[in-house]
C-alpha cells in the first residue's frame, strides 16, 4: 500500500477515528486503526467493538492495500506536522512496518496484521431516515447533561431516542434523566421515521455523534436497528450498539400541576446562582430560592465556608414559597435555554419543578428539589 494525502483532510480522519479508540484494552488490535487504500480514497476505520466509525477521505492512491496502526501515534504524528503537508503513506506488507513521510520527517512505526482487525456485523435496518444535522444536534445537545453516569441502572446511560405523540402530531423525541433530573426534547418527525423502534443511544456514541453534525448544512442519514443504530453522512459512517435495556416511563416524572410560575431573564439568573454557589460545600451545592411578588432571592448557608444571598427581578405573581435546589443542576438546565426568557413551573418545595423557554413546549426540563 503507498498513498499521499493532505496533512489537514489526514487529521480530520484520523482525529475521529482516535476517539473511538479504547485507551486501556487487553486486545492490542483495538488500539490500532485500519487503514484501507483503494480507487482514489483511503478509509480510517477504528472500532471499541461497541462503537465502529469510518471516515473516508480522498487520497492519491499509488498502490491499493490495507494495514493497521496505532491510531494514538499516527494522530499524534499527523497533529504535530506542519499545516499544509503532503503525508506520504507507505507499507510493503512483509516488514511489519508503516513508513510515515512529510517534507524531512520520516517515521517507521509498528503494525498489525489487517485480517485480525473486528469488523462489526452489518445489521438489517428496519428504519431509515435522514434529518438535518441541526435538528439532531439540537435533540443530542439539550439532552446529554441529563444522562447517568451510573452503571448500575445501565439502561440510563444514554439518550432515549424515539417517536412519541405530542399536542400537535408525533414527533422525533429525545429523553435523557438521571434520577435528580430529567430532558425532553422533541423535534418535527422525519420522512420514514414513524415506524422507528425506540433505542438507548449510548453516551459515548451521543460524544463521538456530536463531530458529525457540525456542518449546518448536511443531511445526517440514521439507520435503527433493535441492536444498533448507525449514522451516515458522505464522509463519515458511524455505527454504534444500542443499551440493551428498557428506558422508564418518563411520562410520569414530567410534572403537569405545576400552577407556580416564575419567569427569568436565563442569562442572569445562571450567573447569580453561579456567583452564590461559590461559598456552598462541595458536597451537597444546595442554593436556596426564596420567591415572593417579582422578586426572587438566592441563597446559600454553608457553615463551613460561609454564607451569600443575591437578589433577582423576575415576574412571578403567586404566594410566597422557598424550594433547595443542587446549584450544578441549575446552572445546567439554564444554560440549555436559547431564548431570552426561562419559565419555571413551581409545585411546592417537594415536587419536582419543570422548566422550558417562553411558551415553547418541544425542550422541558425537570429538576428534582432538594432539602435546604
Amino acid at each position: 500500500m503507498k498513498l499521499s494525502i493532505e496533512r489537514g483532510t489526514l487529521l480530520k480522519a484520523v482525529s475521529q477515528a482516535q476517539s473511538v479508540v479504547e485507551r486501556r484494552n487487553t486486545i492490542p488490535i483495538l488500539a490500532n486503526v485500519l487503514i484501507e487504500a483503494e480507487g482514489d480514497s483511503v478509509h480510517f476505520r477504528a472500532t471499541d467493538l461497541d462503537i465502529e466509525v469510518v471516515d473516508k477521505a480522498p487520497a492519491q492512491v499509488e498502490r491499493a492495500g490495507a494495514t493497521t496502526v496505532s491510531a494514538v501515534t499516527l494522530h499524534e504524528i499527523v497533529r504535530k506536522l506542519p499545516d499544509g503537508a503532503l503525508v506520504t503513506l507507505a507499507d510493503d506488507g512483509t516488514s511489519g512496518r508503516l513508513t510515515v513521510e512529510a517534507g524531512r520527517s520520516n517515521f517507521n512505526l509498528a503494525t498489525l496484521p489487517k485480517e485480525d482487525f473486528p469488523v462489526m456485523a452489518s445489521s438489517e435496518y428496519a428504519s431509515n431516515f435522514s434529518a438535518p444535522a441541526p435538528v439532531l444536534r439540537r435533540l443530542f445537545d439539550k439532552s446529554k447533561f441529563a444522562i447517568s453516569t451510573e452503571e448500575t441502572r445501565y439502561y440510563l446511560n444514554g439518550v432515549y431516542m424515539h417517536v412519541a405523540e405530542a399536542e400537535g402530531g408525533k414527533v422525533l423525541r429525545c429523553v435523557a434523566t438521571d434520577g435528580h433530573r430529567l430532558a425532553r426534547i422533541d423535534a418535527d418527525l422525519p420522512e420514514g421515521a414513524a415506524d422507528m423502534a425506540g433505542v438507548i443511544v449510548p453516551r459515548k456514541t451521543v460524544g463521538e455523534l456530536r463531530k458529525l453534525l457540525e456542518d449546518d448544512d448536511m443531511k445526517i442519514a440514521v439507520s435503527v436497528s433493535e441492536t444498533k443504530i448507525r449514522f451516515a453522512t458522505p464522509d463519515i459512517t458511524l455505527t454504534s450498539k444500542v443499551i440493551d435495556g428498557t428506558f422508564p416511563d418518563y411520562t410520569r416524572v414530567i410534572p403537569t400541576g405545576n400552577t407556580r410560575k416564575m419567569e427569568v431573564d436565563a442569562a442572569e439568573f445562571a450567573r447569580a446562582v453561579d456567583r452564590v454557589a461559590t461559598v456552598s460545600s462541595e458536597r451537597s451545592r444546595a442554593v436556596k430560592l426564596s420567591l415572593d411578588e417579582d422578586r426572587l432571592i438566592l441563597s446559600v448557608n454553608a457553615p463551613d465556608s460561609g454564607a451569600a444571598e443575591e437578589e433577582l427581578a423576575v415576574a412571578y405573581g403567586d404566594e410566597r414559597l422557598e424550594i433547595g435546589f443542587n446549584a450544578k443542576y441549575l446552572l445546567e438546565i439554564a444554560s440549555q435555554v436559547d431564548r431570552e426568557n426561562a419559565v419555571f413551573l413551581f409545585n411546592s418545595a417537594g415536587d419536582p419543578t419543570l422548566m422550558r423557554e417562553g411558551n415553547d413546549t418541544s425542550a422541558v426540563y425537570v429538576v428534582m428539589p432538594m432539602r435546604v
